[in-house]
């Protein structure tokens, strides 16, 4: 501005003497009218400026902003909600009740008895319940990361486990108690309990391996999740045929870049079952599960997947959460138990879901045998029987086998998807899946055939969380046993046709035919 002026002054100079002098006045006016214009002009360009400045301040904000959304939180926070109705009918066969404590039952003070019991139905027409779960996972560092998942399980009406399991309504041992293994998996009350907690360590020395702690995922294992509507949890589940089973346990795992293989990995794992604590004598030992998982070709579209583990020192019985024995002597370890398998999922066409999986268990009993209290006996404790043999029989080891089969149609434009599955167990297979989502047992460790079918329609709405997702599923199941002792381990399994001597009387009322009929409500988020 200060050029322009003396531009303008330099021109009033060279003007004539006679224009000077009688012009002077009106061009003086004139240089104040072009420097107020000038400095209103100033102004503008400095509000400008700042605008300009102020504009590139919220550019660069928004852009940093953006930059982060587009990178993983450090916190992700998810969840689950089912609502579910099952009916409930089976047929209990005629068999012999052992009665080990007669005035326990309201009947004359005596030795150990049976009694006959007439075969008959039993049902519950109304079963529901809610299930709540809540996810969460932490980036810790660049390679470590925590998970966790919260479980809440409960009967509509009731705060306890009795409508569906304990000894008053148990059909089987998996039902019989809530422990350790099953805690938050069998309906109790609305306590939101710790289902899941691990921390991953994983590009170690920056090669393809990882380490994992904590409360383990092995729940809801492949080839399960199908039925349930799940995603495959990559490389960190177990076979759901062999074990559905909540652990606290470790992993060591390395996943090679192969090309002929691809998505190879392998993980070694061990699992605490029991925790004896301070023991008299050293009564009960530790029990321990060890297992190699190999996964040789793991795609979208295929999926192999071979595993053995072995449970060391299996306890006679999980110890109720309470500390009650009901009736039971003291707490021994029966043996090891091997199991052996092989899972293959496949997908054709983006919607045909195809899977086979079998397994082998194989037990490996000592001396020791699961007693009863039973007062008119020496001693006032009465054997029952070991790892898969009864007291006074022979003891051995036993093999056992399971066959898993299932097929699940996605119908990709209205979200409807339909699933068939069989599955197979002999008078010896042993499954570890107290865990699973079926009321009367679970049907992997069922000693027979079962037969499921089931509809999910997922509602089309628009997903607002990452995981959104909201459907139900209608489904209807059917047990056919063959022999008792569908998820236990103790005494010897009978045949159903054989439950009419009193040399086979049974500690469960024996199922012989089973169904269920249910529907849920599930929603993630």
């Amino acid at each position: 501005m200060k050029v322009i002026l003396s531009v303008l002054v330099l021109l009033a100079l060279l003007l004539p003497l006679p224009a000077r002098g009688a012009d002077q006045g009106e061009i003086m006016k004139k240089i104040d009218e072009l420097t107020k214009e000038l400095a209103t002009l100033k102004q503008q360009m400095q509000e400008m400026q700042k605008k300009g400045t102020a504009t590139d301040q919220k550019v660069a904000k928004v852009e940093k902003t953006a930059e982060r959304a587009a990178k993983p939180s450090w916190l992700e926070i998810g969840g689950d909600y089912r609502g579910r109705y099952d009916y409930l009918k089976g047929t209990v066969h005629d068999y012999y009740q052992f009665v080990p404590n007669p005035a326990a039952m309201g009947l004359p003070a005596g030795p150990p008895t049976v009694l006959q019991v007439q075969g008959h139905d039993v049902k519950n027409d109304a079963l529901m319940t809610n299930r709540f779960g809540l996810n969460l996972k932490a980036r810790a560092t660049e390679d470590i990361t925590v998970k966790a998942r919260l479980l809440m399980y409960k009967v509509w009406g009731h705060e306890t486990e009795e409508p569906v399991a304990g000894p008053s309504s148990a059909f089987f041992a998996d039902k019989f108690f809530v422990f350790d293994g099953n805690v938050g998996h069998l309906p109790e009350d609305n306590i939101l309990r710790v289902d899941q907690a691990f921390a991953t360590w994983s590009n170690i020395a920056n090669q393809p391996i990882w380490f994992s702690v904590g409360r383990r995922p092995s729940t809801s294992g492949v080839p399960t999740n199908l039925r349930e509507n799940l995603e495959r949890s990559g490389n960190a589940g177990v076979p759901g045929l062999m074990i559905d089973y909540a652990f606290d346990g470790a992993t060591l795992g390395v996943a090679p870049d192969i090309e002929a293989l691809p998505g190879a990995y392998a993980k070694i794992c061990y699992g605490k079952g029991f925790d004896s604590g301070y023991r008299p004598n050293n009564g009960l030992e530790d029990v321990g599960f060890l297992g190699i998982n190999v996964a040789p070709y793991d795609t979208d579209n295929l999926h192999v997947e071979l595993q053995w583990d072995r449970a060391f020192g299996l306890f006679g019985y999980p110890e109720y959460r309470n500390g009650t024995n009901l009736g039971f002597g003291p707490n021994v370890n029966l043996g090891d138990v091997d199991q052996y398998g092989i899972t293959v999922m496949g997908k054709l066409f983006d919607n045909l879901n195809l899977f086979a999986s079998g397994a082998l268990s194989v037990t490996h009993p000592n001396d020791n045998l699961v007693t009863v209290v039973a007062p008119g006996v020496p001693g006032g404790l009465l054997p029952v029987g070991g790892l898969m043999y009864d007291a006074g029989g022979e003891r051995k080891n036993h093999t056992g086998g399971a066959l898993y089969l299932g097929a699940r149609y996605d119908f990709i434009s209205t979200g409807t998807k339909i699933g068939l599955e069989y599955n197979y167990g002999s008078k010896y297979w042993l499954a570890f899946d107290p865990t699973s989502d079926d009321m009367w047992t679970s049907k992997l460790g069922a000693h027979g055939s079962v037969y499921e079918a089931y509809v999910i329609q997922e509602i089309k709405n628009k997903p607002l969380s990452k995981y959104g997702k909201a459907y139900f599923r209608l489904g209807y199941q059917y047990y056919d046993f063959k022999y008792t002792g569908s998820n236990n381990w103790v005494g010897e399994p009978k045949s159903m046709s054989d439950l009419n001597n009193p040399m086979n009387a049974q500690m469960f009322p024996p199922l012989d035919k089973a169904h269920d009929i249910y529907l849920t409500f599930d929603v993630t988020f």
